[in-house]
């Protein structure tokens, strides 16, 4: 089993045939096995930290739609990743987490990151531009399809027939979801789709590759390199091209770039990691599915989205049927 989680972190969770639980930090190590509760339940600072990590994440999804409004999509999300994976950095340097990375290591590193992190910013970004913050949030739970497609040819991981059925239906609720309103709408809808789904796609290559080709590195300075290396030449396209202005920016918008900053790249991933360090993998990865769920709603709330019939069929749809393959 293997999930990437929305915000193209660098964690894997994969699960082997036997069912014992091994953690990796997209870097192959393995730290010590969390703390198991003597009354067989998950630890409660375990859920709590994972649910300030979904949340966090989930209202990322219209506090991006909502930023778009003020300043370009490659500026915003390339420069507070960079601001974010500095502040990453400082924590990994807290914890006595040592940054160095091993010389055989960069081109994998360089590579991941790419796929996972530069692709899912940059296009993830762009889809805003055409889709609504549910639609993207919804579109974002096909990681875990792509990881489990992609892991077939490269990993060998044969999928069962029971994972094949729930990952169609989680891609029938996406169809659901973008063909709901008519054909029309559907096309113009097409390049914000694409654009989201390369995104996504690309963080499951990386989530598969980093399995193939393990970076050994501590959890939180692993992802300080990776959000800094994936998210600086986002940034640098963004500022020449986009030619961003911080006058155009209200106090709205510079909360939403303090919270994409802070929330989304650092206390996110700090509670991700902790939350690993304490929970059974099943519970982590069935916990993330709160991530769309939050992010359609908050979308609703915020930003006043439809929140009819069809994106509450779409969204359960695409989550059971990536629960499902998760599980089985």
């Amino acid at each position: 089993m293997h999930i990437k989680v929305a915000e193209g972190n660098s964690v894997s969770l994969y699960q082997n045939k036997n069912n014992d639980n091994k953690f990796t930090s997209g870097s192959g190590s393995k730290p010590a096995m969390p703390p198991i509760n003597r009354a067989g339940r998950p630890s409660p600072l375990g859920l709590i930290l994972l649910a300030i990590a979904s949340v966090g994440w989930g209202l990322n999804f219209p506090i991006m739609k909502l930023l778009l409004t003020e300043w370009p999509p490659l500026s915003s999300r390339g420069l507070a990743g960079v601001a974010g994976a500095t502040a990453l950095a400082l924590v990994a340097l807290a914890r006595r987490q040592k940054l160095s990375v091993p010389r055989p290591m960069w081109s994998r590193l360089l590579l991941v990151s790419t796929l996972a992190i530069s692709g899912w910013v940059a296009f993830m970004g762009l889809a805003l531009l055409w889709l609504s913050a549910s639609e993207a949030a919804v579109l974002g739970i096909s990681i875990p399809v792509w990881v489990a497609f992609l892991a077939w040819p490269i990993l060998g991981e044969r999928l069962s027939p029971l994972r094949a059925i729930a990952l169609i239906t989680a891609l029938a609720g996406i169809v659901v979801l973008i063909g709901g309103n008519g054909f029309e709408a559907s096309i113009e809808k097409l390049p914000g789709v694409a654009l989201a789904l390369a995104g996504a796609i690309g963080v499951a290559l990386g989530t598969v590759l980093t399995k193939h080709f393990p970076l050994k590195m501590p959890p939180l300075a692993l992802a300080a390199w990776q959000v800094g290396l994936g998210c600086l030449p986002v940034a640098v396209i963004g500022l020449v091209i986009e030619q961003p202005q911080l006058a155009a920016l209200s106090w709205v918008g510079w909360a939403a770039l303090v919270n994409m900053t802070l929330i989304q790249f650092c206390l996110c991933y700090v509670c991700w990691f902790a939350a690993l360090e304490r929970l059974p993998a099943a519970t982590a990865s069935i916990g993330t599915l709160l991530v769309p769920v939050v992010g359609v709603l908050a979308a609703a709330v915020m930003l006043r989205e439809p929140l009819g019939v069809r994106e509450i069929a779409a969204l359960a749809i695409t989550l059971g049927g990536v629960a499902v393959a998760l599980r089985s």
